[in-house]
């Protein structure tokens, strides 16, 4: 009887183990992206400051919004004025790949409440999701999910937020002559590059292009909008259409 006690304590003790270990795991995995985030987040920070946002406004929409690409995409617009329901649908145009994030993780989180679900969907990024399914790729049940994507988001979340919030007292500091506010846009070209990797979205990044410049005109920056809409629509066409010409080759091969 003496020895069954410390046998239940061990395997009761055992699941916790196994979380700490898998969030470990997780921040491991993710910890050569941190020092990138952060300074993803610097030059967001400092982009607010220099296309005209208060500090308080600055810390108020990176601790709400969480999105560097939407973050920068709705400046131009807030600087020019434009409708709010025009900054808020480019900036949901901007996220819908969340929607398909959203998508592939719900099968391995479906059981959580709400509101733990609430918390890792804000706190998910790009790199992240990407790292997280690349460990998990199925849908099986596997000990520590959970810890583990923590271990990946909320460092993650962290990195954003530090370099962020320096940037945009940063920004507040370093003088308007020194041009800071072209570094949103060299900030997304360095994210865009490297994304056009296949013709799909090489097709995307084309007519997204020349929708924008002949689209400058439209009132309330909607020009930006419909390159958007236009570019992702391409893309996902080009892609649809080379998947289905490769079945149909292979299956006349």
């Amino acid at each position: 009887m003496s020895g069954a006690v410390p046998v239940k304590a061990e395997a009761l003790a055992r699941p916790a183990d196994e979380d700490a270990l898998m969030w470990r795991d997780g921040l491991k995995a993710g910890v050569p992206s941190l020092f990138g985030i952060a300074a993803w987040g610097l030059v967001v920070g400092v982009a607010m400051i220099k296309t005209g946002l208060s500090i308080p406004q600055a810390l108020g929409m990176t601790l709400i919004v969480f999105a560097g690409s939407a973050q920068l995409a709705s400046l131009p617009l807030i600087v020019a004025n434009a409708p709010i329901w025009v900054v808020f649908a480019t900036a949901l145009v901007v996220n819908l790949r969340f929607v398909i994030f959203s998508a592939l993780l719900a099968p391995h989180f479906a059981h959580l409440p709400w509101h733990k679900r609430l918390m890792l969907g804000y706190t998910a990024g790009d790199m992240t999701v990407a790292l997280f399914l690349q460990r998990f790729p199925d849908e099986s049940p596997a000990v520590g999910k959970v810890s583990y994507l923590e271990g990946l988001l909320y460092p993650n979340w962290i990195a954003w937020q530090v370099g962020s919030i320096a940037g945009i007292f940063l920004g507040a500091a370093v003088p308007e002559a020194w041009g800071l506010g072209f570094a949103g846009t060299l900030a997304i070209l360095c994210i865009l590059v490297p994304m056009v990797l296949s013709g799909a979205a090489l097709c995307g990044v084309m007519v997204a292009s020349a929708t924008a410049v002949l689209a400058y005109g439209f009132p309330y920056k909607l020009g930006l909008l419909t390159a958007v809409v236009l570019g992702m629509g391409t893309s996902m066409l080009v892609q649809e259409l080379s998947e289905k010409f490769k079945h149909d080759r292979e299956r006349h091969g």
